[in-house]
């Protein structure tokens, strides 16, 4: 004899009219929520401030403390610390005012850096070049040599190179690259013949920049190294950069000057490409990590990279590829590009 097993009605079902219900009751919870529009409005007041910083960073005055620059360098994390936190908070406090004012300041983010996040590297190139800051106080500086040697550059310059440790970093690179210069404190290897070398006066009394030629079989290219004074954060001063803004200035200068068409830049600024007080400079010239990189390409510090102060940018040239290459024993990251200077 058949007998039919039915299950019934309200026994804990978990089909759609389970979850229609789910939703109609939270439904109907907001909308007799009569504060959900009351609450959170300081919340909504700090995304609107948030929001207004990140569009209008250009007008924050440096007069006290270099305060715009500042914000300029560690920009991006404004958003990615501050709106997550504006979000949860608005969660807990089961507001509305407050998440519908936080879509302005995701726009806004999403339109100043969203565009970093597609991956634009491409293929081809003809030049590999790469720059690192190696640290003076590097422990291990034949091995630090030995790493960026591997990355496959045509063109290397280190900067912070401390005077006793040349011979060091010389006889660790020189089965890799034939040609080199060291002024001062900033280095140039190649693999192509390397003329026109000179040290770039960047107005500090001493030499921090140096400027050469790389005959490549593909054309001259004038390269650039540069390792721009280090900026500090005080509480009694603020965010201090005087000297990295004069030498940025003479580097613009000299770089502006430059005759021969295609230019690459390698080096050390202290300074992000957002930060106004490097515009001689940026103003000039391409990222290659903005052209045609993937992400952030953050460089500093290695342990927890939160700002791209080491750049390499081209004028003339066209950038196919840009990256961070593996950490070293500095407390820079090494960063790398490869672009085509065959360009039409």
């Amino acid at each position: 004899m058949a007998q039919a097993y039915t299950t019934e009605a309200g026994s804990g079902g978990t089909g759609p009219d389970r979850r229609g219900s789910r939703f109609r009751h939270l439904y109907h919870v907001l909308r007799d929520d009569r504060g959900i529009w009351r609450r959170g409005v300081v919340l909504a007041a700090l995304a609107i401030v948030l929001a207004l910083v990140m569009v209008m960073h250009a007008r924050i005055p440096n007069a006290i403390g270099n305060l715009g620059s500042l914000s300029e360098t560690f920009l991006p994390w404004l958003g990615v610390v501050l709106i997550p936190l504006l979000l949860i908070l608005g969660l807990v406090r089961k507001s509305a005012t407050a998440l519908v004012a936080l879509v302005l300041p995701v726009v806004v983010w999403l339109n100043l850096f969203g565009g970093l996040f597609g991956d634009k590297t491409g293929a081809g190139g003809d030049l590999t070049v790469a720059t690192h800051n190696v640290n003076a106080d590097n422990p291990d500086p034949h091995g630090t040599a030995r790493d960026v040697a591997a990355s496959g550059a045509d063109v290397l310059a280190l900067e912070e190179l401390k005077a006793s440790e040349v011979p060091v970093y010389e006889q660790a690179l020189a089965a890799t690259y034939k040609y080199h210069s060291v002024q001062g404190t900033v280095g140039l290897w190649s693999k192509y013949p390397l003329t026109g070398i000179a040290p770039v006066d960047i107005k500090l009394g001493w030499t921090r920049a140096m400027r050469a030629t790389v005959n490549t079989p593909e054309g001259r290219v004038a390269v650039y190294v540069a390792h721009m004074p280090s900026v500090r954060v005080k509480l009694a001063a603020g965010f201090t950069a005087r000297e990295r803004d004069t030498s940025a200035d003479a580097l613009g200068e000299a770089i502006s000057d430059e005759k021969l068409d295609k230019v690459i830049l390698l080096g050390d600024l202290n300074g992000t490409m957002n930060d106004r007080s490097l515009n001689a400079v940026t103003s000039q010239m391409r990222s290659t990590q903005g052209a045609a990189g993937s992400g952030f390409g953050f460089s500093w510090p290695a342990s927890f990279p939160m700002a791209r102060i080491d750049q390499i940018m081209v004028r003339g040239v066209e950038p196919t590829s840009s990256w961070t290459l593996p950490r070293t024993s500095s407390d820079h990251l090494p960063i790398a590009a490869r672009v085509k200077v065959t360009t039409p």
